[in-house]
Order: structure tokens, then C-alpha cells, then sequence
């Protein structure tokens, strides 16, 4: 996968959101049915109170007009009347909240009516909601408490269960990770259950599939056009041989011999595809197999081979000359085809940099092109035309020697310009 479509390090991961998300719909969901309670049982307790003080003033005024008493709590002209009760315009009965507090009488209901014709004292009676309302309160905290609760067992749970996604997604992204590392066989295997994970692992698996399909085409064919154009150069060289000494004969040739090696390429590109390679590793010398791969090329390169800083004087004399435990043949393609294609596609001087088990070849030219910084070396594909003419397949088949040994195969520019590419060999 390429570093910049990376997962950020500081990203949040899903389950938290998901549980988050839960937490939170928990937390409304509480808070709405806490409302929708507080409010229904509030307004039950002020219609229940009215009723009550409807009924009283009823009953007290049949009393006081059939024997001129007051019942129990009823009252003639209370100063402490609400200011809508003190002037009922008619005989009719009336009710106002009263949200005073005085003493142990808090918010309360009165109803009140004349006892007579207009002018005649007003029969009032005050019903006391404080018990009703201390239950009210009561009942918020409870509910509260009951929502704290359900929250604190639903936020384990939809973490719990946002692991489950949250675990299925990433292997699924590790399966598509590793198919865009190159692993073709990577499977995120069986789907459990039916839902979108299901659905997107088995998506990835499809593709997967496909795109093995379709590079096992391409390898095949790549292999048998090898394969099939590997005799008829061969004749051709060897025709090439009877013709007479001359210009014609030596152009002949040399094209012949790119043929050769073209088709050489793409033997040993198959070969590497299938897997059909295998490294003999042997500890050697790193600085005098790079320089005798440079001196191979025939190519104007400057080879500086770096020893690690010695730590006293006393063995900086006895230090020896880097040595790495690899298969030097391979070692040697990669190094050549770094070196032919820094002076193919870049300009003088190409400088070879040996230094513990790190080979640097660097050149002066335009540079490696952002695709193939981007996406890396493809066959048949320069990246550019300033890159000048070639087929592709010097990077890609050092990438796939460095991947055989299991080395690490870096591109860049330079800031000042030029192509880098940094070969770090395995410990």
C-alpha cells in the first residue's frame, strides 16, 4: 500500500465512534423519555389538583348555603387569594395555580366562587400540591439514576459489539493490504453473516480473484512469447555471424543482441513472477561485488565504498570492508540495472555508494517521475518521456531480485535533483 493512502496514525478508530454513537443515542433517548415523563406526570399532578379544589369549593359552597358554615380548609375572602380569583365576574366556580411557597404550604391550586349576587364575599379553597410535587422530584432522580445506569451497561456492550465490526473491517483491510503488497492469494476467507461487512469481504475477494486471474494471463503470456521468440533470435544471431564484416553486419548485430537481451528480460521476469526463483546466499565482500557489477556495465561510475566509523583508534586500522551474506549473482543484476538505467535515463555523473549493507545509486538527470515514485516500476512503462526510451523492465527486474532477497528497494530524488535509489540489503 502506498505510505500517503495510509491510514493516519492519530485516527480514531470505528469501534470508538460506533460506540460513541451509541452511547450517545442511549444518553438522548434517556433524556427524551425522562422529559416526556416529567412532563405527563406534571401535568397529571395539576389536573388532578384542580379537580380536587373544583370539588371541594363545590361541596363547601352547598355547605355554606344550606347552613352557613365553612367545611375543613374552606375560607371567606383570604387575603392571600390570587389577584384572577378576588373578582369572579359570575356565580361560577374558578381555579389559578399558585406557585407561592409560605411555610409548609407550597405550590398550590385554589378554586373560588361567590357565595352569592355580585358583591357577596368569594368562598375560596387552597389545595397544597407540595407532597405531589416532592414525588415528582423524587420520580426525576429515580429516573435519572435508572438512566445512568442503562447507559453504563449499554456504552461496555456497544463497545463490545462495535469490536465485532470493528475487527471484521480490519481484516478486511489487512487482506486488501496485502493484496496491494502483491500477496495474490490473500483470502479474508468465509463471510459471517449477511450484512455490509459480508458484503464488502467478499467483494474484496472477487477482486481479488479477478485480478489474480487476470496476472496470471499476462504472466503466461509474457512467459510463452519468451519462450517462443528465444529460437528465432537465437537463429538470427547465429545468421548474423555468416554475413560479411561491415557496418551492416555490426548494425545487425547490435540489434540482434538488444533482442537477445529483451527477450532475456522477460524469461527472467517470468520466472520471478512464478516464483520459480530461488537465491544461493554465501557471505561476500558488499563493496567488491558492487564494484565488480559497475565494472561489468562498461559505464563511466564513480564506486565509494564507505567503512562504518571505527570506535578507537586502536581498531581503526583492523576494520574490515562490509560484508553481507546474500546471493551475489542477483546482488549483481540489481546493482547493474540501477547503473544502466541511471545513465539511460539520467545524466552524469552516476555515483555508487557503498556503506554497511546499504547500496545508493544516485544520478544527475530529471529524476524518477511521480507515478513511478507513486505506484513504483512497471513493465513497459518509463513514466515519462523525459526518462528517455526503454522498456521498463531494468527496475522491475531489480525490484524483483531485491524482493527475492529480501531486501529493501527504495526510490526518491534528491533535493538537488537527480534519481536515488537505495538498495537496503537484510541483516
Amino acid at each position: 500500500m502506498d505510505a500517503n493512502r495510509r491510514p493516519r496514525a492519530g485516527r480514531t478508530s470505528l469501534r470508538w465512534k460506533i460506540a460513541g454513537l451509541a452511547a450517545a443515542t442511549a444518553a438522548l433517548t434517556a433524556a427524551a423519555v425522562g422529559a416526556l415523563v416529567h412532563v405527563w406526570t406534571a401535568h397529571d399532578i395539576h389536573d388532578r389538583a384542580r379537580a380536587r379544589a373544583f370539588n371541594a369549593v363545590y361541596a363547601a359552597a352547598d355547605v355554606h348555603r344550606r347552613t352557613g358554615a365553612l367545611t375543613e380548609g374552606a375560607r371567606l375572602d383570604p387575603p392571600d387569594l390570587p389577584a384572577p380569583l378576588r373578582d369572579p365576574a359570575d356565580g361560577a366556580r374558578h381555579t389559578a395555580y399558585d406557585p407561592r411557597t409560605e411555610g409548609n404550604v407550597g405550590p398550590s391550586v385554589w378554586a373560588a366562587q361567590r357565595t352569592g349576587g355580585p358583591g357577596s364575599p368569594v368562598l375560596a379553597v387552597q389545595v397544597n400540591m407540595s407532597s405531589e410535587l416532592h414525588t415528582l422530584r423524587r420520580l426525576d432522580a429515580t429516573m435519572t439514576a435508572a438512566s445512568l445506569a442503562a447507559l453504563a451497561a449499554a456504552t461496555p456492550l456497544a463497545f463490545y459489539g462495535a469490536g465485532l465490526v470493528s475487527r471484521r473491517l480490519r481484516r478486511v483491510s489487512a487482506t486488501a493490504a496485502r493484496i496491494s503488497a502483491g500477496d495474490l492469494d490473500a483470502r479474508t476467507g468465509p463471510a459471517k453473516g449477511r450484512d455490509e461487512v459480508a458484503e464488502i469481504a467478499a467483494t474484496v475477494d472477487g477482486m481479488a480473484d479477478s485480478l489474480a486471474r487476470r496476472l496470471r494471463t499476462e504472466r503466461q503470456f509474457t512467459a510463452d512469447v519468451a519462450h517462443e521468440l528465444r529460437t528465432p533470435v537465437g537463429g538470427l544471431l547465429a545468421a548474423a555471424d555468416l554475413l560479411p564484416p561491415g557496418e551492416t553486419e555490426d548494425l545487425l548485430r547490435a540489434r540482434v543482441r538488444d533482442l537477445r537481451g529483451l527477450v532475456e528480460d522477460l524469461l527472467e521476469i517470468s520466472r520471478l513472477d512464478a516464483g520459480a526463483e530461488r537465491p544461493v546466499c554465501v557471505r561476500v565482500p558488499l563493496g567488491a561485488v558492487v564494484a565488480e557489477a559497475v565494472a561489468r556495465t562498461g559505464l563511466d561510475t564513480e564506486v565509494t565504498t564507505a567503512r562504518p566509523e571505527p570506535p578507537d583508534a586502536e581498531t581503526a586500522t583492523a576494520e574490515p570492508a562490509p560484508a553481507v551474506e546474500t546471493d551475489p549473482r542477483r546482488l549483481e543484476r540489481i546493482v547493474a540495472n540501477l547503473v544502466v538505467n541511471a545513465h539511460r535515463h539520467g545524466a552524469a555523473p552516476v555515483r555508487v555508494t557503498v556503506r554497511d549493507r546499504t547500496v545508493v545509486v544516485r544520478d544527475h538527470g530529471p529524476g524518477f517521475p511521480a507515478d513511478l515514485l507513486l505506484h513504483g516500476p512497471r513493465r513497459f512503462h518509463t513514466g515519462a518521456a523525459e526518462r528517455g526510451s526503454g522498456h521498463g523492465l531494468g527496475l522491475t527486474i531489480a525490484t524483483g531480485q531485491a524482493r527475492l532477497l529480501g531486501a529493501e528497494l527504495l526510490f526518491g530524488n534528491a533535493p538537488d535533483g537527480g534519481a536515488v535509489a537505495t538498495l537496503r540489503l537484510p541483516a
